[in-house]
């Protein structure tokens, strides 16, 4: 019995026709070099509590509400299992200026967008305590939708030797999507953890997953992910 995908409910007949005469989505293969990706674990992504979204952006604009912690326990469980592995984990993080100075186009598309939430030294650019990077963990700050752009992490996972990039974080349909659609830019094999990310918009979530596993990566499970981690030949 086929897999049960979180997309199934968006996509058309016509849709599931073309995808399947088109050749896409065939599965992928991961590398024995892996890295793990945590895409924006931080407060401004879940809010400070567990509520409901339509509260919870009240106050934190880019909340994925109760969603977002469901998605913060399972990436504890994946982060955990990527530590026992001693693979490289990267986390990113992207505070702005109170000036406004780098803040780009992001205010053109958002109203919200100079809240003081994603400002420097607010708790909303803060990594969520159970997320939060150890000192032999990377970290890189970004100012736009992906963790390559603009930063040094393709230096630093050639550095490393990395063929593979697991990925978790925020939100789906953007810093996820441009940071996976990066990594395939580069070659490197990738694999979007599910439970392991979340969108403040079910349909985008659903949607982008679809289309990422069309093309860019293999969206995989998390019990899938951690068996791929445990046959590792260095967690051997």
């Amino acid at each position: 019995m086929a897999r049960k995908r979180v997309w199934d409910a968006f996509i058309t007949d016509l849709d599931r026709q073309v995808f399947e005469a088109s050749g896409y989505g065939q599965k992928g293969t991961l590398g024995e070099r892996p890295a793990l990706l945590m895409v924006d674990f931080h407060y401004n992504f879940f809010g400070d509590r567990p509520e409901h979204i339509l509260e919870s952006v009240k106050r934190f604009r880019n909340s994925c509400g109760e969603a977002g912690w469901l998605c913060v326990e399972k990436a504890k469980e994946l982060l955990d299992a990527a530590r026992i592995a001693q693979i490289p984990i990267v986390h990113s993080t992207n505070e702005r200026r109170k000036d406004g100075l780098d803040s780009g186009r992001w205010s053109n598309k958002n109203r919200r967008a100079m809240e003081e939430s994603t400002f420097a030294g607010h708790m909303g650019t803060q990594f969520m305590k159970s997320l939060e990077p150890l000192p032999s963990e990377l970290v890189i700050h970004k100012l736009k939708p992906s963790m390559f752009y603009g930063t040094s992490l393709v230096g630093m996972l050639n550095d490393l030797k990395v063929d593979t990039l697991l990925v978790a974080g925020t939100t789906t349909s953007g810093c996820v999507r441009a940071t996976v659609v990066d990594a395939f830019s580069y070659n490197y094999a990738v694999g979007v953890v599910e439970e392991c990310v979340v969108d403040r918009w079910e349909s985008s979530h659903a949607m982008t997953l679809f289309d990422l596993d069309a093309k860019y990566a293999d969206v995989i499970s998390l019990a899938e992910t951690t068996g791929f981690l445990k046959g590792l030949p260095s967690a051997r």
